[in-house]
């Protein structure tokens, strides 16, 4: 599992900070989370493979979460793209792309399919056989959504020797790594656990965007290999951050701990912090495996 950070700053951009996007690849899969404004030309200094991006999530109608995403639209258009695309957003989503599309005389010549949200429930947005990504609510100014990306339990490790020696049939290694008992070329029956062991672990990702302290999504992102969790402003200034309803990175990493995740990655930093290492430092009193998010930065797990 590989994170790269396209953008990590909040509204603002500058020369050298972007708004919020990141992609996150997962069993094969490439996900591009939100989209502010210069996500492609992150996309191309990072040389992410963005051809292979077939699911966007937005997580709210902020601009600095989606200005970037009718460009990304555009480019692919004029590169040719055939393959289709799933944009999952809230609802108005849709609208506002084919209304730009419109009045710009543009058009796509590949499947784009928009899956808008407005349930206050979680709810899956994309399963296949490797992965499941699931939404969750956040508490902003607007209708915002998290995301939850799990990995599912790969197969069984065939301990081959053993196999070997336990005398099965080659043929029937596949369905030892998919966790089934077999018979052996001797008539017994062989239990799976003496000849295979487990698989590693999956991976998953937990995706908090703008937000207030909002503990009720602790359930939601319980045990997660890694958690992104917006850290606008510091603990000095928790009266902005509750008048916003953003988060300051103490705040951060009390979920981070109540929710007993692996790493902590804090982000969408408010432009007024000339120090972000500040944050990582407030944030470690409470969660000492707490990571900052920079721009062009990939975090491998």
């Amino acid at each position: 599992m590989n994170l790269t950070i396209l953008g990590c700053h909040s509204a603002t951009p500058k020369a050298t900070a972007f708004p919020t996007a990141q992609v996150l690849e997962m069993r094969g899969h490439v996900f591009l989370i939100d989209c502010g404004e210069g996500a492609q030309m992150q996309l191309r200094r990072t040389k992410v493979k963005f051809a292979r991006i077939k699911h966007i999530f937005i997580s709210h109608l902020h601009g600095d979460h989606f200005f970037g995403l009718i460009g990304l639209i555009s480019t692919f258009r004029l590169l040719g793209r055939e393959a289709e695309m799933h944009i999952y957003g809230p609802k108005g989503i849709q609208k506002i792309i084919q209304l730009q599309l419109r009045l710009s005389a543009s058009h796509i010549n590949y499947p784009l399919y928009f899956h808008e949200l407005e349930s206050s429930e979680p709810q899956t947005l994309f399963e296949d056989e490797k992965v499941i990504v699931r939404s969750f609510p956040l508490s902003h100014r607007v209708y915002t959504n998290g995301f939850h990306f799990q990995e599912k339990p790969g197969e069984r490790k065939l301990n081959h020797p053993k196999a070997v020696q336990a005398n099965i049939h080659h043929s029937l290694f596949s369905k030892l790594k998919q966790g089934f008992d077999v018979v052996n070329e001797d008539g017994l029956t062989i239990a799976n656990s003496t000849v295979t062991e487990d698989p590693e672990t999956p991976f998953s990702y937990a995706y908090c965007s703008d937000t207030e302290y909002y503990p009720e999504v602790v359930p939601h992102i319980k045990g997660s290999t890694a958690l992104y969790h917006e850290a606008t402003f510091l603990d000095e200034h928790a009266g902005l951050a509750e008048k916003t309803k953003h988060s300051t990175a103490k705040e951060a990493a009390v979920i981070a701990k109540k929710a007993s995740v692996g790493t902590l990655i804090l982000g969408h930093y408010s432009g007024r912090y000339r120090n972000l290492e500040l944050f990582r430092e407030e944030a470690m009193e409470i969660f000492p495996n707490t990571k900052l998010a920079e721009d062009g930065k990939t975090f491998q797990f």
